[in-house]
């Protein structure tokens, strides 16, 4: 991929994440005021979640204009993991918001408060509209970043809220049944929860790094094992920098007679071209001239034998 297409990418990413963050951040006002004034604690929940989602969007604005700083000295991949800890950030605030709900909801079952159904319909109507229509703006935006994913997903689970609080409204409306706004409540906590496993579970792994989703090591290390001219493959590792860019280091054997260069060269058009991995660092030597290595996976003739 080209740096000046990167660079459109991230200005697009931009553009899409600022527009959700003005959307989102107009209407959480307006839930607020909404809450406190019809008492509807499902319509706070979600102002809460709404809230959250401004600070996923603006910790997304943030890694992203970090990811763009280039790579010092110190650092030689830049800032690029600003984007995973940002998406890691946000999947431990909704577990912690998940909580805060179920604590409230739990306590107002007991003595469910007035609510004013009709004012919470017409608000929850709103704030369907309003996460419909970031959800399409993040949408272009979020293939194969974790980053943006992370905000896509505050914002779906918003929209659900906000059909919950609506069917709450309508229930308080035509039937008085007032547990129903703690109720919804309830189902809003479980929906924040799911929706956090996911963007917690990828970041931790990118920071753990562990191998990318979709990448088959064995497979891998065995293609490159069996390619011509290649003896054997020690030290493979497989893992992601940042959302879309996955890496790869290896030590190649190869037979006395073989070009190191060239065999490197090939092996890299191969990586590319067949798992996507296009930022590889190839150790290339003749057998019997490696020296001293740690020895964690290794792969021969198409086998492998992991340790």
């Amino acid at each position: 991929m080209s740096h000046e297409h990167q660079h459109e990418m991230r200005s697009s990413t931009g553009r899409a994440l600022t527009a959700a963050l003005a959307l989102t951040a107009a209407y959480t006002v307006v839930e607020v005021v909404g809450g406190l004034a019809t008492g509807s604690l499902a319509l706070l929940a979600d102002a809460v979640h709404m809230l959250s989602d401004n600070v996923a969007l603006a910790l997304a604005l943030l890694a992203l204009w970090l990811a763009r700083r280039p790579a010092t000295p110190e650092r030689t991949y830049g800032y690029k993991r600003a984007e995973v800890l940002a998406a890691l950030a946000n999947g431990v605030a909704l577990v912690a918001l998940a909580i805060w709900i179920f604590y409230e909801a739990v306590r107002r079952l007991d003595d469910p408060p007035d609510v004013r159904g009709g004012w919470v319909f017409a608000i929850a109507l709103v704030g369907v509209g309003v996460n419909v229509a970031a959800g399409i703006i993040l949408q272009r935006a979020r293939s194969g970043n974790l980053n943006v994913e992370a905000a896509f997903r505050h914002v779906l689970a918003d929209l659900a809220g906000s059909l919950g609080v609506a069917v709450a409204a309508i229930v308080i409306v035509l039937t008085g049944w007032l547990e129903a706004d703690p109720l919804v409540s309830l189902g809003i906590g479980v929906l924040v929860l799911v929706s956090s496993w996911s963007i917690l579970r990828d970041s931790t792994a990118i920071l753990l790094e562990a191998a990318p989703r979709g990448i088959d090591t064995r497979a891998l290390g065995q293609a490159l094992s069996s390619h011509p001219g290649v003896v054997e493959v020690h030290d493979l590792h497989v893992w992601t920098i940042t959302s879309g860019f996955p890496a790869l280091s290896a030590h190649v054997l190869v037979g006395r007679g073989e070009d190191c260069h060239g065999t490197r060269r090939a092996l890299e058009r191969s990586l590319a071209r067949q798992f996507g991995i296009e930022h590889t660092t190839l150790q290339v030597d003749h057998v019997g001239e490696q020296g001293g290595f740690v020895e964690l996976g290794r792969f021969e003739n198409g086998t492998s034998s992991p340790r």
